[in-house]
Order: C-alpha cells, then structure tokens, then sequence
C-alpha cells in the first residue's frame, strides 16, 4: 500500500518501522510498495522510488531488518502511466500542480485522460518505451543491490503496463496498440529485459488486474493467456487484483470477490496469488487449501492490523515463531 511519505523517492523511517513490523508481525512475505523507477512514474510526489542509485542504501537497510525477522523482502516496481501527478489521499486527490511538485507531461500508450478533469497523457513513442523498459531493468539491478528476494512487476489499476494492455486505454496503431499481441509486447519486453538482470533463482512476480469490469475491456480470458507467455519467460506468479483502468466502472465488492481470478489462473498451471476483501486466517486458509491460490497478499488488513499473521497462525493452530520480544504476550 503506497504511503506517500516520500521526498524525492527516498525511503526513510517511516518506512522502515512500517515495512519493518509486518516483518515482526510474522508475514511471510513483505512487499514494499509501488515504488517508481522514473520519477515521472510516481503517482503522486510523495511516491517511494528506486530510479537513482542515492536510493539503494536507506532500501538496504529496510531489506535487512526484514530478512532478520525471517520475511522475505519484497519490492513493487510501477510506473505510473497517466494515473501520474496527482495529490496525496490526505492532499485532496486530484492533479498535483507544479507547485505542489507535480510534473508536466504525464505520458500513456495514447493521449487518453483517466477522467475528464485528470491530465491529457502523452503518447509515449517507442524510443520513449524502450527508455522505460530499460529502467525496469535498472530499477530490479537496484532492488537486488538492495538485498530484496523478490521483485513485482505492477501491472494493475490502470497504471502503465495495464493502459497499454487495456483497449480501453490503448488506442495506438502502432507494433504496441491494436491486437492482443501488440498491447502485450510492452509488458512482455519489460519481463524480459527484468529477468535478465534478476537471477534466475529469486523470484519474479507480476500483478495483474485481471479485469476492467468493462465489457470490451481486458479480461480473464486474456489474463489467462498472458500469465501462460509470461510464466514462459520467467513470471513465477500471477497477483491477480483488478479494476482501476475505467473510472466508475461497477465493482462488485464483496468479501474474497478477486479470488476466482486467481483461482482461474492457478488452474491454468500458473502460480497465483489471491487478494480483495481476505480478512479472516479461517478465509485465508480455506483459499489454499481449496487449491483456488497459491498464496494469499494482504494490504488493507495489514495496515489494520500488522500482526495479523500471528494471529493467523494462532488461530489455525500453526506452527510459528514470534520476536523473542514478544514470546510472552502470545502465551
């Protein structure tokens, strides 16, 4: 979950307490969150980033207090797209003005705004692509410095990798826009180009929004396919989330309403990961061992509660080590 708590895309102690006690609170897995490998690619200017290698060391020092809490430190690396530019939740939402350290332009696979009162993308050419491939790339070689274990890709929510995969966001004419197979080279060529920096024994993830909720938008069906040719080159596991490339698009929200998606995909014979309204270990745990995830993501329910997962664990009776801190408080 973003935190806006950034300036110029460091990382600083917010973050490390923050990151860190979902790391004591026994998750498994810590996953910082979308942080932006260009600086036109932050959503809004308080947005974490890993474009510029001043960023490695306080990331560094987040990455190790996780791992000596026995988690896995994960990192998001995102990019904006014409979601870019906009202010803080606290803020007010809404464009983020020059003088309120946003930026001119925005940039998208077409010159199509979110909304009617959000900034007018600029079409990205493709030296302009290739630039922001190139930066994944660059941004993984960070995160590896940095000693996270595990990088996801964000290609959810109607930020850049999904707008060029959506044809409702997607209008080019070009090699990128039009057929299934031109929306999804940019996000094929991004996989690629992380993989080949990102070692072969740590694992690659790429979330997903596995619709838009829209008819004549992207799709499971599609999501299906494309986690079948990415899993080919080196995706390890599908975060299926979805929505967030049409505004108002109707969202039924409901308790574990995103977990078919990801049931859809683990039953195509790739890893998924389930996520949307998963609040209770009883609801968590019947998801794995109804085969429908490979692994449940918490975000809402950890920013409630960080020590969810030990309380998960003693709920369903699981084996589990606490914070020797903490031992007696868990009796």
């Amino acid at each position: 979950m973003c935190q806006y708590s950034s300036d110029d895309g460091f990382a600083n102690d917010w973050h490390l307490v923050h990151l860190g006690s979902r790391a004591t609170g026994g998750a498994g897995m810590v996953i910082a969150e979308a942080t932006a490998v260009v600086p036109e690619g932050r959503i809004s200017p308080q947005d974490l980033g890993i474009w510029k290698d001043e960023h490695v060391d306080f990331l560094t020092r987040v990455a190790e207090f996780i791992t000596s809490q026995n988690s896995v430190p994960a990192i998001q690396l995102a990019h904006a797209g014409r979601k870019a530019s906009t202010r803080r939740p606290w803020d007010g939402g809404g464009t983020a003005s020059l003088e309120q350290g946003g930026w001119l332009p925005v940039y998208g696979p077409t010159a199509l705004a979110f909304t009617e009162s959000a900034l007018t993308p600029e079409e990205m050419s493709c030296e302009a692509i290739a630039r922001i491939t190139q930066a994944f790339a660059d941004a993984a070689s960070r995160a590896l410095k940095a000693g996270f274990k595990v990088v996801e890709l964000h290609g959810a929510h109607g930020y850049l990798l999904h707008a060029f995969l959506s044809p409702l966001s997607n209008r080019r004419q070009d090699e990128y826009g039009g057929s299934y197979e031109n929306r999804t080279r940019f996000v094929k060529e991004v996989t690629i180009a992380v993989r080949n920096v990102w070692p072969d024994e740590l694992p690659l993830l790429i979330r997903l929004s596995a619709t838009d909720w829209v008819e004549g938008g992207w799709d499971i069906e599609q999501t299906v396919r494309l986690s079948l040719e990415l899993q080919a080159l080196g995706v390890d596991l599908v975060d299926c989330s979805s929505g967030g490339s049409k505004a108002g698009a109707v969202i039924p929200v409901g308790r574990g309403y995103q977990v078919s998606f990801a049931e859809a995909v683990h039953n195509a014979g790739v890893l998924s990961g389930a996520v949307g309204l998963i609040t209770e270990p009883d609801q968590a745990d019947e998801i794995i061992r109804s085969g429908k995830a490979d692994i449940v993501l918490l975000a809402r329910e950890l920013l409630r509660d960080p020590y969810w997962p030990s309380r998960a664990a003693k709920a369903l009776n699981a084996q589990h080590t606490l914070p020797k801190q903490y031992e007696r408080a868990w009796l």
